[in-house]
């Protein structure tokens, strides 16, 4: 039996990854529209925007081609972002999972640096890992974003090169322009150091949040 795309409901103590729905479009509107300055690599809609990004997301997920997610912050209890698994590759022999893509990422301005993106991370991964089972988790991100590739550095995922001309370009003015792809992952045999180091950060935000410490943005999205 082949592979079908799905993603479950995940949540975590700061952040809830809920499949994407059109009744999260005014949460999503109003996250987008925060200070758009850390956007510049990474297309993200705008207000009006919003209904036909949900249109193409639920698209791909009707062809099995991305499980698209909403994250929602649990303490404030509104939405900041989105996430997806997509490009599902199965086994050679066509059973089961063997390394999918997270992708399609992006958080609003007051949800950078909140821990929000490393447990959204943690989340995925362990979904992946444990319970697909697959060998390899792929994330990519235009290479001249160096916001975004020290967030991905900072969760554990491993840089593997620059794929050159790979991908179209997300960047606004750059429509039909192609761009270099810096590549990380993250493979079975690291999970488990992976998710230790991730559960020790994760740790770390608590006993911040609980001592009255209050996390803000910061140049990793952690």
């Amino acid at each position: 039996m082949g592979f079908t795309l799905e993603g479950p409901v995940l949540e975590g103590a700061f952040v809830r990854l809920e499949p994407l729905g059109h009744h999260h479009a005014d949460g999503l509107a109003e996250a987008a529209e925060e200070d758009r300055d850390s956007y510049r690599y990474t297309w993200v809609p705008r207000r009006e925007q919003v209904g036909a990004y949900i249109d193409t997301q639920l698209g791909r997920a009707a062809d099995g081609r991305l499980a698209p997610y909403v994250q929602v912050d649990r303490v404030k209890g509104r939405i900041v972002g989105a996430t997806s698994f997509w490009e599902p590759r199965p086994w050679p022999s066509g059973e089961g999972l063997c390394a999918i893509e997270i992708g399609f990422t992006w958080l609003a301005a007051s949800a950078q640096g909140t821990g929000v993106n490393t447990e959204a991370k943690y989340l995925l991964f362990r979904h992946a890992f444990e319970n697909w089972g697959v060998a390899r988790v792929d994330l990519t991100t235009d290479a001249r974003n160096a916001r975004s590739r020290a967030a991905i550095a900072s969760v554990g995922a491993s840089f593997e090169g620059v794929l050159r001309n790979s991908a179209g370009s997300w960047v606004p003015g750059e429509e039909g322009r192609l761009r270099d792809t810096a590549v990380f992952s993250v493979i079975a045999e690291e999970w488990p150091e992976r998710r230790t180091a991730l559960e020790a950060r994760l740790a770390g935000v608590r006993e911040r949040r609980a001592s009255g410490g209050t996390p803000g943005p910061s140049r990793t999205r952690s």
